[in-house]
């Protein structure tokens, strides 16, 4: 029985359960925001060979 209370009390899965869900909100927003400048880095370099070429 005391076997069994102290599975209960044991909090290191969970704590890494919560590591993993940080990380991976962190990766989703890393992807985000990389995606986002990305368009628009696209976009300004788009811009400025069109205007090389005129």
């Amino acid at each position: 029985m005391t076997n069994f209370i102290k599975m209960l009390n044991n909090e290191d899965g969970a704590t890494a359960i919560e590591y993993g869900l940080i990380a991976a909100l962190i990766a989703v927003a890393a992807i985000t925001a990389l995606t986002n400048i990305g368009g628009n880095l696209n976009k300004t370099f788009s811009n400025v060979a069109s205007n090389l070429n005129k």
